[in-house]
């Protein structure tokens, strides 16, 4: 009998074909509700796709669950605590994505301080009729000090490609991390000495409740007039009503997210009218290589938790 595997939203046909071609029957699970009571008490796995709130009493309502397998790295929308309570195991797909969120990273980081977004609609505009070398000047990159917040997989893949730009990395993380650090070139600095330093500040952490608006108001302010934020973490690790007062007094020049709180914006926010603001619709990991490793090691971790076997990226 097909394993009866549930998922929050609907999948891509390839997608659903590997699934399939592992004996895994696919039921759309709402998560606004209802669902069908006989659909939930046959569950036996839980595809997670993007954010779905997954906690508790959601998973109370799933009797016969073995096994919750997220596709992505971060799980701050499942209460990991409520799985383990129920000795329900989570997997992820850390790794995968290091190296395609890295370049996004520096991608938005290039876009805000050269300005490739202002100067793209501007090429296109019927204002541009004659080249003038006194418009759109950016920030350079080259040489410029980079201030990495979180130090993990997708952080030192920043690191690697700021090197490449000759830039003096600082880094600020948890703990301090010399070992791989030196061998990146990169320095720790308290969270304030690296935004008093930073021209380029990227934000590469974990969500959890200790980095939920770690950067502020008094974060903000520590920062360089000049400075540019690059935001590819969550969108709740940035204080949005402190970032847009930055932006709108000039106290800092730019942003870049490819994440904001919450997701998307509404369409009236003020930041979707700034243009010095770079804004990706949460693009971070969304190449077809790394797309079809998160979606290979989601279902390894699926058939794993229905078979008893150890998990092969287990959270909890």
């Amino acid at each position: 009998m097909p394993y009866q595997i549930l998922t929050n939203a609907e999948l891509a046909p390839w997608i659903m074909e590997m699934l399939e071609a592992v004996d895994c029957q696919i039921h759309l699970w709402n998560e606004d509700g209802p669902n069908d009571p006989a659909l939930l008490e046959s569950a036996d796995g839980f595809f997670v796709y993007g954010h779905p709130a997954i906690n508790g009493a959601m998973l109370d309502s799933m009797p016969n669950l073995r096994v919750v397998a997220n596709q992505g790295v971060g799980v701050d929308h499942i209460n990991l605590d409520d799985a383990k309570a129920r000795g329900i195991p989570v997997g992820n797909t850390p790794g995968f994505v290091d190296g395609a969120t890295a370049d996004m990273t520096f991608a938005l980081l290039m876009a805000a301080a050269r300005n490739i977004v202002r100067g793209d609609h501007y090429a296109r505009s019927p204002g541009f009729i004659h080249y003038d070398a006194n418009i759109l000047h950016g920030q350079e990159v080259f040489g410029a000090t980079l201030g990495i917040i979180g130090m993990g997989g997708i952080g030192q893949q920043v690191a690697r490609r700021a090197a490449g730009f000759d830039m003096k990395i600082l880094y600020h993380n948890r703990n301090p991390i010399p070992a791989i650090a030196d061998g990146l070139g990169a320095t720790y600095a308290s969270l304030d000495d690296l935004l008093a330093q930073s021209d380029f500040v990227t934000l590469n952490m974990p969500m959890t409740p200790e980095t939920r608006h770690m950067i502020g108001r008094r974060e903000l302010t520590l920062m360089k007039p000049t400075a540019i934020l690059v935001n590819a973490a969550r969108g709740g690790v940035v204080d949005h009503d402190a970032l847009v007062e930055a932006l709108q007094n000039s106290g800092i020049w730019a942003a870049g997210l490819d994440v904001t709180d919450p997701e998307p914006l509404p369409r009236d926010h003020p930041l979707l009218g700034m243009d010095n603001v770079v804004i990706a619709p949460h693009l971070g990991s969304a190449t077809r290589k790394t797309r079809i490793g998160m979606v290979t090691r989601t279902i390894e971790n699926l058939i794993a938790g229905l078979t008893g076997q150890d998990l092969p990226s287990r959270v909890v």
